[in-house]
C-alpha cells in the first residue's frame, strides 16, 4: 500500500468529524501513504489535505474543471489533476489509488464508493475499501445493506465488501488485511 484514496464531503461536517479527519491525515503522512482525494480546499476535503500536508505528507488532488472555483481547488497540494468530469476524477483517483477510505459525505461520496465495491464485486479489481465510522456515521448504511441481504437482493458475501472501521488507526490497518472471499 503505497497511496489511499479518501472519499468525503467538501461540506463543513461536525467539529468531531473534521477532529477524526485531521487525525487521519496525520496518520496517512506517518505511514509514508501518498494522500489522493478531490482536490478542494474547502470542508472535510480542505481538513483532510491540510492536516496531511502539515503533517509532511504527499497530497495528489483530483478535480474537474468544472469544480476549480466551486470548490475552490486546492493550490498548496504536491499534485493537483484538473479532469474534464468527474467520470475522468473518479478514473484517475482509481489509477493513482491502492486502496480506499470513505469518510461521511453526500451523494457524490457514495457514487464514488459503490463504484469501487461494485468493480470488487464483479472482479475488475481487488482495490481494498474501508468506510471510516465517524460518530456511527455509516450504521444506517450497515442497516440497508443488511435488509438488502436479508431479501436476497444482495449476496451476503458482497455485503462483507462492507467494512467499517472507527478510528483512522484501524481504517488504515484494515486496508492491508486480505479482502473477503466472494
Amino acid at each position: 500500500m503505497q497511496s489511499v484514496c479518501v472519499f468525503l464531503s467538501s461540506a463543513t461536517g461536525t467539529p468531531v468529524s473534521r477532529s477524526v479527519i485531521a487525525t487521519l491525515g496525520q496518520e496517512l503522512a506517518r505511514r509514508g501513504f501518498t494522500l489522493v482525494y478531490g482536490g478542494a480546499s474547502i470542508g472535510l476535503m480542505g481538513d483532510l489535505a491540510n492536516a496531511t500536508l502539515a503533517a509532511g505528507g504527499r497530497v495528489i488532488g483530483v478535480i474537474p474543471s468544472t469544480l476549480v472555483q466551486r470548490e475552490l481547488a486546492h493550490q498548496g497540494l504536491s499534485e493537483l489533476y484538473v479532469v474534464e468530469n468527474m467520470h475522468a476524477r473518479k478514473a484517475k483517483m482509481f489509477e493513482l489509488a491502492d486502496g480506499f477510505v470513505v469518510a461521511p459525505g453526500g451523494f457524490g461520496t457514495l457514487e464514488e464508493a459503490f463504484e469501487i465495491l461494485t468493480g470488487q464485486q464483479i472482479g475488475v479489481h481487488n482495490k481494498p475499501t474501508v468506510f471510516l465510522d465517524i460518530e456511527n456515521f455509516w450504521h444506517g448504511m450497515d442497516l440497508f445493506l443488511q435488509h438488502a441481504a436479508q431479501v436476497q437482493v444482495l449476496r451476503a458475501e458482497i455485503y462483507r465488501l462492507f467494512v467499517r472501521a472507527a478510528t483512522p488507526t484501524l481504517a488504515l490497518d484494515l486496508l492491508t488485511q486480505p479482502l473477503p472471499a466472494l
